[in-house]
């Protein structure tokens, strides 16, 4: 993996996939640059140079103390820098709400792609406090606690699935993820309403919506679009589950840059 260095000194790692137009991949909560990588191989096979990211305290990359939203918005102008200057954003949820921050505070950015991003303008279901009480958690040595509780009052998955999930082997990979997802909270909830650089940005964007999502998603994907001049929303019917499907997304992508 190649690494960018971000405006703070945090050593953010990257991968890329293919050639031409770039664009950098921001994954959700608890996914990694390895995640994005059949979707970066399928901008690679349509003419387009994939790259996947690994976000601040995940993967490859570093973490610099103390965490802000705006950080994170430097760790993606760092990345467009490191992979030409200029791209193409696509973010999944958490990472669509990062990749609309970062273009609002001066990344690069040709276009944007904003899959499922929960924003509730308001209206979320998240608790205020959530990130303070993860980070205590997580200085407590509770690491667990913060993957469990995260996904109970941020994600909503019923206590049947989170006591499916700790049980699984993929638990282990996940709370190895726990700082990550203390930021996610904190992300989220600084970009719960999109301010008005947010929502006033003269940059393509699609907003996309998978056929079958959790509805609060498909509320806040549609809320987002028309709260954006220059957005569209696009119902991707491949993509379910809150997962996007690689190849009908990496199409999209593709025929807004020109390529097909």
């Amino acid at each position: 993996m190649d690494t960018a260095i971000s405006a703070d000194g945090t050593r953010i790692a990257y991968e890329t996939f293919g050639s031409g137009q770039p664009v950098v991949i921001l994954g959700g909560a608890f996914s990694t640059a390895s995640d994005g990588v059949p979707l970066a191989e399928a901008l690679a096979a349509l003419g387009l140079h994939g790259v996947t990211v690994d976000r601040r305290a995940r993967g490859g990359s570093g973490d610099t103390a103390p965490y802000a939203p705006e950080r994170e918005a430097e760790d993606v102008a760092a990345v467009v820098d490191a992979v030409g200057g200029r791209a193409a954003l696509l973010g999944h949820s958490s990472g669509a709400v990062l990749a609309l921050l970062a273009a609002s505070r001066g990344a690069q950015v040709s276009h944007l792609f904003l899959s499922e991003p929960p924003v509730g303008f308001g209206q979320s279901h998240v608790p205020l406090d959530l990130p303070e009480r993860l980070q205590g958690l997580l200085d407590e040595g509770r690491p667990e606690q913060v993957v469990t509780i995260f996904q109970r009052e941020a994600v909503g998955l019923p206590d049947a699935m989170i006591a499916q999930i700790r049980e699984s082997p993929m638990f282990p990979h996940l709370v190895g993820l726990a700082q990550s997802v203390v930021y996610d909270a904190a992300l989220a909830r600084a970009c719960d309403s999109p301010d008005e650089r947010m929502l006033g940005l003269d940059v393509p964007t699609a907003v996309l919506c998978g056929a079958e999502t959790f509805p609060f998603l498909e509320v806040s994907s549609r809320a987002l679009a028309e709260a954006m001049p220059a957005a569209e929303l696009v119902i991707v019917p491949e993509s379910r589950g809150h997962r996007p499907d690689p190849a009908a997304t990496a199409r999209v992508v593709a025929e807004w840059l020109g390529v097909v």
